[in-house]
């Protein structure tokens, strides 16, 4: 099962893997063809699949055919027939996709296969992606290979920041990244992204049986002006309670939309056996996207060398989120974490916390090539953290160093800084920091 948002390509790309994998590929389109879910009640796998070759006029040969079951969140009571399938026929391929599954199931109580499917999360390109689509100058390669080490050329450093303003206004959903390369024209990345935003919007309708469909419009619409803050419902609408724009916020969650950013004590792993489920903030699924949403033109970042001063550093900490989310193995549900201490005299924020090898690591956005890093000082102390990281505008490195703090004893640890443009090659960095001298 391929889960994600709606336009990510979730079908695009199944499709394009049944063609170079399989003999043949059966697709099924449950949203398009809704009587298509019919043939799969009451009946053994093997009578469903001669009705599947006489409504496709395909022959569905176990092993050598993929059977590919798209907009399944349009029938989710066949998701509970495949455990047959899986019991009587273990030779066929199945494989399902779906953009509002979650939110399906919330209407449906029956027993999931557990067990018997395995799921696979989809996010928009990375940045990573959208160089290796759009680059002739090894950019995407270059960074596959980054060292904590390496000494960056200027030439190089500045083409890189260049495609990150790119990559910022376009983001990562398919077509917007398509209108990119085919027109070069930004005007027309924004009427891609208007028509996706409609999309979304759209969807809205589909949930009208258990939420009012004015009140998602309502809050889909104020989510970019929170990323990177504390999600309060009065921010949202002073006069509505805040029950229902909460439920209005887990049912956009539940649609891929936005990614609540979940407030962890980080004392070990997993982060999310800690959280505070009434503290979190926002990161939404695309940065193109939030970009559109509010507003952000090219002429706002061609000029802007720090790129985490835009937009008072919310369009650099959405960037680095999805990065992020899109980092983690495809099997593991999409989430991410911060840390907040809040005490009278010394409160302390840091952006993003990530588990990488059973250890907890703290990640600060921070503005420009210079700057306190209080926050991630006060963590790294409080938890007895070895390794922390920046992201910044300056270069590459790894240097030991000690906390610089007021109010308590200096702790020593190591900080791995790397610019901006290499959030997706965090994960990576920090492993083998880690592997280099076993920290903690």
């Amino acid at each position: 099962m391929v889960r994600g948002a709606r336009q990510v390509g979730k079908s695009w790309l199944i499709e394009a893997f049944g063609r170079e994998a399989f003999d043949s590929l059966v697709k099924l389109d449950f949203e398009r063809d809704p009587g298509l879910a019919s043939l799969f009640e009451a009946r053994g796998p093997r009578e469903v699949l001669a009705l599947l070759e006489t409504q496709t006029r395909t022959a569905i040969r176990p092993g050598r055919t993929l059977l590919f079951l798209d907009e399944i969140q349009a029938a989710p009571a066949v998701l509970a027939r495949l455990r047959y399938f899986a019991e009587e026929l273990p030779a066929l391929h199945v494989i399902a996709a779906g953009s509002l599954l979650d939110v399906a199931l919330a209407d449906h109580a029956f027993a999931m296969p557990v067990g018997r499917i395995s799921y696979l999360h989809l996010e928009p390109m990375t940045f990573d992606e959208f160089l290796a689509a759009d680059d002739s100058r090894g950019l995407a390669a270059y960074l596959a290979e980054l060292d904590a080490d390496t000494e960056i050329p200027a030439l190089i450093h500045d083409q890189l920041l260049e495609r990150l303003r790119t990559y910022l206004l376009v983001g990562g959903m398919p077509a917007a990244v398509e209108a990119w390369l085919a027109t070069g024209s930004l005007l027309e990345v924004a009427r891609v992204q208007s028509d996706l935003l409609a999309t979304f919007r759209d969807d809205f309708g589909k949930y009208r049986r258990r939420f009012p469909e004015d009140r998602l419009t309502k809050v889909f619409a104020a989510l970019p002006r929170m990323v990177g803050r504390k999600f309060v419902a009065a921010r949202i609408d002073h006069d509505d309670r805040a029950a229902p724009i909460k439920e209005a916020f887990r049912l956009l969650t539940l649609a891929r939309v936005v990614t609540p950013v979940r407030r962890s004590a980080c004392n070990g792993v997993p982060l999310g056996a800690e959280v505070d489920d009434a503290w979190f903030k926002v990161c939404l699924l695309d940065t193109g996207l939030y970009a559109a949403q509010l507003g952000i033109d090219a002429s706002g970042l061609a000029n802007t060398r720090e790129l985490t001063l835009v937009h008072e550093g919310q369009l650099a900490e959405q960037f680095v989120g999805q990065e992020l989310r899109a980092a983690r193995p495809a099997h593991e549900e999409p989430a991410l974490f911060c840390w907040i201490r809040e005490q009278r005299t010394s409160n302390a924020e840091v952006d993003y916390v990530i588990a990488e090898r059973q250890t907890v690591v703290p990640l600060e956005v921070k503005a420009g090539a210079t700057g306190r890093l209080r926050s991630l000082h006060a963590f790294v102390r409080d938890k007895r953290r070895h390794l922390a990281v920046r992201l910044w505008s300056g270069p590459p490195q790894l240097i030991a160093t000690t906390t610089a703090l007021p109010d308590g004893p200096p702790w020593s640890f190591r900080l791995l800084s790397l610019p901006l443009y290499a959030a997706g090659q965090v994960r990576r960095l920090v492993a083998a920091a880690q592997a280099d001298q076993g920290t903690t």
